[in-house]
């Protein structure tokens, strides 16, 4: 029997490793047109980052709070028609109620506006005109729907001033036995009470709030 020679011998390779080969090659052809290195196919799939936004201000964060009950203030005030105006629950008599004395609405209205003047002045350092505070119940000589709800604007004015002058550094500083971050925060915890009072008497009248009409509608 005749051995063959060295040169005749055939090598057989497993399927799977000439699969692998053929895998690598072509990776490596599409590589080669592809002029753009890896690191930049990379960077150009990945979506563009957004730079971080700065953190608001603290006199930015309260000037929004004061927007928000102010917007809410004004809209439910204006709802009320001239005619109820003066408007209190105990004119309904409610059997086993105790109306006796409460606000009526514009006693509402001139309240949280005396209020706001009273002290978001502690923190402008303002001083309040004879007779606007009135022992919270604002100026006397205000009477009809057009001045009162004008009255309120003002003292609205007074809290964005206020709000515009805060800052970390003089927060904490003396307001009137309180710090000024205080004050400047509870009239806006104030308000909100009043205005939920303020619902109450329009939905004693009928009155859908307007805040509510989006979702009753």
């Amino acid at each position: 029997m005749k051995t063959p020679s060295k040169h005749s011998r055939v090598v057989l390779v497993p399927a799977s490793l000439l699969a692998f080969f053929l895998s690598a090659l072509c990776s490596t052809a599409a590589q080669a047109q592809d002029p753009q290195p890896a690191s930049k196919r990379v960077a150009a799939a990945s979506p563009p980052q957004q730079p971080a936004q700065p953190a608001p201000s603290l006199a930015a964060n309260i000037d929004h709070q004061v927007s928000r009950i102010e917007k809410l203030m004004i809209e439910v005030a204006d709802a009320m028609p001239e005619d109820k105006f003066n408007f209190t629950p105990e004119s309904l008599k409610i059997p086993g109620s105790d109306y006796k004395g409460v606000l009526t609405f514009a006693g509402e209205v001139k309240h949280v506006a005396a209020g706001n003047y009273f002290i978001w002045s502690t923190v402008t350092g303002d001083k309040l005109a004879e007779g606007l505070f009135n022992d919270g119940s604002g100026p006397d000589n205000l009477k009809t729907k057009a001045e009162i709800i004008q009255f309120l604007k003002d003292s609205f004015a007074l809290g964005h001033k206020a709000a515009a002058t805060l800052t970390p550094e003089n927060m904490l500083h003396s307001a009137r036995g309180s710090t000024r971050i205080s004050m400047a925060t509870f009239v806006i915890a104030e308000a909100y009470n009043h205005y939920g009072q303020m619902v109450e008497y329009l939905r004693m009248n009928g009155i859908v709030p307007p805040a509510s009409r989006a979702k009753s509608d």
